[in-house]
């Protein structure tokens, strides 16, 4: 599960994050691409937007169901 005092400092406010457990595996990002990017430099995707409607919202509990090391989380 995913820690929410333990956020990428790149995440946008909301309810929606990532941790630093993540192994940028680019799951979240092939599942929500309008949600998740990668910073390169630092080996780690993030939220750079938090999902807007009912689809969005969709991909990015899929994303989080299916992230292998449970890094992304959901404060909401």
């Amino acid at each position: 599960m995913a820690d929410s005092t333990d956020k990428v400092t790149d995440n946008v406010e909301g309810k929606w994050f990532v941790d630093t457990q993540c192994i940028d595996c680019d799951l979240c990002r092939t599942t929500a691409p309008n949600n998740f990017k990668q910073n390169p430099d630092e080996g780690y995707s993030y939220v750079y937007k938090q999902p807007e409607g009912e689809e969005e919202e969709k991909l990015c509990q899929e994303a989080m169901d299916e992230c292998p090391v449970e890094a992304i989380g959901n404060d909401g």
